[in-house]
């Protein structure tokens, strides 16, 4: 009987070992997210956000920034998770925003204009 206790108590230790990993992974993807559109809203110029027809470049910036920075606090390297796990999906929506509306709003208003682009010369590629 002792054996079988120690089997399902080893069978459950991998199940939550499992569920622990899948959790860290989760959290990673969200950490990831808020930090790509952090960088990605960093590196745009400021007059591309109204000259899409969007919020400041500013509020995007804090948005994006709050997200990154409770999504790494909600980070379960400890083993646990706490309440800014929750709030880390709460924050993923504000990046997850950004990433389908804002970003492909703003990048035909953020590009470089050199060589080959709309600034003048030989086009690259198309019909």
């Amino acid at each position: 009987m002792t054996s079988s206790v120690v089997h399902a108590a080893s069978i459950f230790v991998g199940i939550v070992s499992a569920q622990q990993l899948l959790f860290l992974v989760l959290y990673v993807v969200i950490f990831l997210l808020c930090a790509w559109a952090l960088v990605d809203c960093l590196l745009r110029p400021t007059r591309a956000f109204p000259a899409a027809g969007k919020r400041t470049k500013t509020f995007w910036l804090l948005i994006t920034a709050i997200a990154a920075a409770v999504s790494f606090v909600a980070l379960p390297l400890g083993g646990g998770t706490s309440f800014f796990g929750f709030l880390a999906f709460i924050g993923v929506v504000g990046a997850i925003v950004y990433l389908v509306d804002v970003r492909p709003a703003v990048a035909p208003h953020s590009r470089r204009r050199g060589r080959g682009g709309r600034g003048g010369g030989p086009s690259r590629g198309g019909w």
